[in-house]
């Protein structure tokens, strides 16, 4: 008997997935000069495209320029040649799966060391105690900036289908700037974006509706939603229920379910609040809720290695499963799994007591596996994390020198 892991999924576009395996976002922090995608994203791409996954989403691509996650972003605005992103979608096609780009603006989870602009819905900072001082201080932004926001997702997205992609996903979760606009811990706006539900999920609504109509019926399009912060009077799962809902009739094809921002990192299994333990599917418990009550096909990402889990979750009722180390450690995961095997390694969690450094040397940990499969070497999961964090710090002030340099120019060119 087949295994509905391998069956198809048809969605509200139109568009069909292979199978019910996706790649979900990882942040690769590999973009070129240009802040463009170059031969290093082609060939990572081509690897996961030929292990059999149904779908690869990119990690987030910068909708604003002078507002990135890290200075390795690539960005897709109205002024970047699409060619490198014709070949990213090639690429990422090569295998006979889809692909989506994933479109996001950090707000205010940027470093304090980067230029442009540090925004969020109220100038509440991010709050990671003695490690605080990594981010800057945000200003909140005013209904034009809000405004301005909305109009650059819906260029990116029609930007990405001119480009080949073949949907885009919304990034809604994790603390950054939509999500931002969702918690309530962090958004203190007293106007029409601020205080009730329908008022903090006004801006994604916006976007949602700007980006469909900017792009063909036939191009997908998802949103990345946390199914709870994991932070005591943040969004939780009975508002991630209420956002499903405002999000059905606006021509939504699937909402990704994952948890947790930089300061409570739920996402790589270590919450603030210490909610969820589970060392797989962190967030299957809410997700179980969510399926009861969504009318659209939920994802849900975070901590699946395995198969029967994977297939476990399926059988909750959720319609497609993300995952993203599993897949960084082993890129034809799938093909695996339908030939019944299972990947011979996995990475261990980083449990250190300081949570935002694990947290952050855990991520390291999987980029670095990324660059290896983007040069064409076999991942090493039991890299140290120590040795990953210091190698990404020292890779990272070196694309901060080249992104100063581009924007500054990009800056004067166009007046940005």
């Amino acid at each position: 008997m087949t295994s509905e892991l391998f069956s198809p999924l048809s969605l509200r576009s139109g568009q069909v997935l292979g199978n019910r395996i996706a790649k979900a976002a990882m942040e690769e922090n590999m973009a070129g000069d240009g802040q463009l995608p170059d031969e290093q994203l082609f060939t990572l791409y081509r690897r996961w495209a030929a292990g059999g996954t149904g779908l690869l989403i990119t990690g987030n691509v910068m909708v604003h320029a002078e507002a990135l996650t890290g200075p390795g972003g690539v960005v897709l605005d109205e002024h970047a040649p699409l060619k490198p992103f014709s070949d990213w979608a090639k690429a990422g096609k090569s295998g006979g799966g889809a692909i989506w780009m994933q479109i996001n603006h950090p707000g205010r989870q940027v470093a304090s060391d980067m230029p442009g602009v540090v925004w969020g819905p109220s100038d509440v900072g991010v709050s990671l105690g003695k490690h605080s001082s990594r981010f800057g201080r945000p200003t909140a932004m005013t209904p034009k900036q809000i405004k301005d926001t909305v109009a650059r997702y819906a260029v990116t997205a029609h930007r990405a289908e001119q480009a080949g992609f073949d949907g885009v996903e919304i990034h809604a979760a994790h603390g950054y700037l939509l999500s931002q606009f969702l918690s309530p811990l962090v958004n203190k706006r007293t106007d029409r974006w601020g205080g009730s539900l329908e008022n903090r999920a006004r801006m994604l609504l916006d976007i949602v509706r700007a980006v469909r109509a900017a792009v063909s019926p036939s191009f997908a399009v998802a949103v990345k939603l946390n199914s709870a912060d994991f932070q005591r009077g943040g969004f939780d799962a009975e508002d991630a229920r209420q956002v499903i809902e405002m999000l059905e009739p606006l021509g939504v094809d699937l909402v990704e379910l994952s948890g947790g921002s930089y300061e409570s990192p739920a996402m790589t299994g270590r919450p603030a609040d210490d909610r969820t333990q589970a060392r797989e599917a962190y967030f299957l418990d809410l997700a179980k809720d969510l399926v009861k009550t969504s009318r659209l096909p939920l994802m849900l990402t975070g901590g699946i290695t395995r198969r029967n889990t994977a297939e476990r979750v399926l059988d909750s009722g959720v319609a497609v499963i993300g995952m993203g180390t599993a897949l960084a450690v082993t890129p034809d995961l799938p093909d695996l799994w339908r030939n019944r095997r299972e990947a011979d390694r996995q990475m261990e969690p980083v449990a250190w007591s300081d949570k935002a450094l694990a947290s952050a040397a855990s991520m390291a940990r999987v980029r670095h596996q990324m660059r290896r499969l983007a040069r064409g070497s076999r991942p090493r999961p039991g890299t140290h994390p120590v040795f990953a964090l210091i190698s990404e710090r020292s890779k990272q002030r070196r694309a901060l020198r080249s992104y100063r340099a581009w924007l500054s120019k990009a800056q004067g060119a166009t007046g940005r």
